[in-house]
């Protein structure tokens, strides 16, 4: 098997305890995390409960009926903005119209 590395960061408190485990099974802290990492990938993915369906469908509820405000939030600030150009621009425009 052609291995490749892997860098992994950590505290110093986290790889204390890693290496602690490790030794404590006499194997290497590399071993130890293949292991880890190959029984997590292995695990499949949880269900979501009743709650956090609910949850979602509460979340969804809610966002679809803040959209439509945030749009017209945007296209008001849009609006402003387009205004503010165009002072400037009249402004900028007068100061060179005096040059």
């Amino acid at each position: 098997m052609q291995t490749e590395r892997v860098t992994y960061l950590t505290n110093a408190e986290q790889k204390a305890a890693l290496e602690a485990f490790a030794k404590a099974r006499g194997e290497s802290v590399g071993s130890v995390l293949r292991e880890a990492a190959a029984r997590y990938m292995a695990e499949p993915e949880p269900e979501p409960t009743a709650d956090e369906e609910a949850a979602l469908e509460m979340l969804a509820t809610e966002l679809e009926a803040a959209i439509p405000r945030w749009n017209a939030r945007f296209d008001s600030m849009e609006a402003s903005i387009n205004k503010a150009r165009q002072a400037i621009d009249e402004a900028l425009a007068a100061v060179e119209a005096t040059k």
